[in-house]
C-alpha cells in the first residue's frame, strides 16, 4: 500500500478528526465504540506523525478486529486522511457531474459503503433551475429496469451497505430444490407395480386364496449437499454473502437434501457444518469466523481438497452427494497435484458443480494453471457472483444434464492446446 502525505487539519483538532472517522467506520459496518475511540486518541499520541504507515496501522489496530473490515478501514482512511476534498470526490460518486457528462465506471470493492458512511445522508448541491409555465417533464421509462432487476443483476463486491442487506433478505428466501433420486431396491407402495412375490405370500396365510395384490415400486432417497467455499483474499466478499445462501438452504424445510454439509478453505480446511445448524444467520456467521482462521488468507486449492478427500469424503459424500465448489480457482499450488484431487472429489461425488464469481468478466478465459487443472474434472461451470446467477443455480439443479459453460470453456482449453498454460486469466 502507497501512502501519500497526510492532510493535518489546520486547526489541529485531530482528536475530534478520529472521532468523525470511528463515526464513519461505525456507518459502514465496523463496531466502533467509545473505548475504541479513546484507545485510539492516546494510541496516536504515543506514536505520533513521525510515520505515515504508522499512523495507518495505528489505527487499523485499534479499531479493526476482523480480516473482512480491512477492506472498508483501508478505503476510508484513504478517502478521509488523504484527500482533502474527498467531500466532493464522494458526491461525485453519488450523483453524475452537474458541469459535465461523466463516464460512469464501477465502483472498487468496498468503495460504495465507504461512499454511505462519509456523506452519511448528505446531499450534493444541485443549481436551481427557475420553472417557466407549460414546462413539462416527460420521462420515457420503457428501456429502465427496475429495483429488484437491477439488485438480481449487481455484483457483490460492488453493492452498498443497503444493497447488500436487500441482497441477504433475498437469498434468505431463495430455494435451492433436488429432484429426488429413485434406487434400486423396492419398496411396498400402496401404488405401483405388483409385487408378485409378496401377493403369493400373503395369500398362503389366506389358504393360497388372493385377498388383495401386493403393490411396490423403487424407494427413493435424497442426496446430500456439501459446499466447499474458498475464503481466500480474492474471494472473501463472495464468500461471506454465499455462506449466507448456505445457511439459508441448510435450515429450510422441505428442500429435499438429506443433509448440508459445509467447509472453507484458504490455506486450510475448516468444517463448519455444524454452525451452520444455528438458526441466526448472523450468529451461525460470527461463530464461523471464529472457527475458520485463514480469511483473506492465501489460497492452496489442490492441498484442501486432498485433505477433504483423505478425511471427509467417506464421511459425507455418500448417498450419491452433490458437490458444490466456490472458488476463483487462482491457485498457489501445483496444478498436477489440484487436478489428481479434483479427479478424486469427482469421481466420489453424483456431481461436482463448480461456481466461480471470475465470470462476470465478459472476456473471461480459463488461461490460470488452477483453472485449466479443475475444469477438465467437474461436470457444471458456472458463475456464482449475484443473485440471479444463484437463481439460475437452483434452476440448474433440477436438470441432470445442465453442464453451465463447461463445454464453451473446455473447448477454449482444446483450441489453445496442452502446451499453453498461461498464469494469467483474460478478462
Amino acid at each position: 500500500m502507497e501512502f501519500a502525505d497526510l492532510d493535518i487539519p489546520e486547526d489541529g483538532k485531530l482528536a475530534h478528526n478520529i472521532v468523525h472517522f470511528a463515526r464513519a467506520l461505525r456507518v459502514a459496518g465496523v463496531p466502533v465504540g467509545p473505548g475504541r475511540v479513546i484507545d485510539a486518541i492516546r494510541a496516536v499520541e504515543a506514536a505520533g506523525f513521525t510515520e505515515r504507515r504508522d499512523f495507518f496501522y495505528t489505527l487499523q489496530a485499534c479499531f479493526v478486529s476482523r480480516p473482512e473490515q480491512r477492506r472498508v478501514y483501508a478505503q476510508l482512511f484513504r478517502l478521509f486522511w488523504r484527500d482533502p476534498r474527498y467531500m466532493e470526490h464522494m458526491m461525485s460518486m453519488m450523483l453524475p457531474s452537474v458541469r459535465g457528462v461523466q463516464e460512469e465506471k464501477a465502483a472498487e470493492a468496498a468503495e460504495k459503503r465507504a461512499t454511505e458512511a462519509l456523506v452519511d445522508g448528505a446531499k450534493p448541491e444541485m443549481p436551481e433551475r427557475e420553472e417557466q409555465d407549460g414546462d413539462e417533464i416527460e420521462i420515457d421509462a420503457s428501456a429502465t429496469a427496475s429495483g429488484d432487476e437491477l439488485l438480481r443483476t449487481l455484483d457483490f463486491e460492488q453493492m452498498s451497505n443497503a444493497e447488500m442487506a436487500e441482497a441477504k433478505r433475498v437469498l434468505a428466501k431463495l430455494e435451492l430444490p433436488v429432484p429426488p433420486i429413485k434406487s434400486r431396491r423396492m419398496e411396498s407402495r400402496q401404488i405401483g407395480r405388483i409385487a408378485q412375490r409378496a401377493t403369493i405370500r400373503s395369500s398362503m396365510r389366506k389358504g393360497g386364496e388372493i385377498v388383495r395384490l401386493e403393490k411396490q415400486d423403487r424407494r427413493v432417497r435424497w442426496p446430500n449437499l456439501v459446499v466447499l467455499c474458498d475464503i481466500s483474499g480474492s474471494m472473501a466478499t463472495y464468500s461471506r454473502i454465499i455462506l449466507h445462501f448456505v445457511h439459508a438452504v441448510a435450515n429450510q424445510q422441505g428442500a429435499g437434501w438429506a443433509k448440508v454439509h459445509a467447509f472453507t478453505f484458504g490455506t486450510q480446511l475448516t468444517n463448519i457444518t455444524r454452525h451452520l445448524a444455528t438458526r441466526d444467520v448472523d450468529a451461525a456467521l460470527k461463530s464461523v469466523g471464529h472457527e475458520a482462521q485463514d480469511w483473506e488468507g492465501g489460497t492452496r486449492i489442490g492441498q484442501c481438497l486432498h485433505q477433504f478427500n483423505r478425511d471427509w469424503s467417506r464421511r459425507v459424500l455418500g448417498q450419491a452427494a452433490v458437490v458444490l465448489l466456490v472458488t476463483d480457482g487462482l491457485d498457489r499450488d501445483d496444478p498436477a497435484n489440484l487436478a489428481r484431487a479434483a479427479e478424486r472429489l469427482h469421481l466420489s461425488s453424483r456431481k461436482l458443480i463448480w461456481l466461480n464469481p471470475l465470470m462476470r468478466f465478459d472476456g473471461f478465459a480459463p488461461k490460470a494453471q488452477g483453472i485449466r487443472a479443475l475444469m477438465p474434472h467437474v461436470d457444471s461451470f458456472r458463475a456464482g457472483h449475484n443473485i440471479a446467477s444463484l437463481s439460475a443455480l437452483a434452476a440448474a439443479l433440477s436438470r441432470p444434464d445442465d453442464r453451465g459453460e463447461r463445454d464453451r470453456m473446455m473447448a477454449m482449453l482444446r483450441a489453445d492446446g496442452p502446451g499453453s498454460s498461461g498464469t494469467n486469466f483474460r478478462a
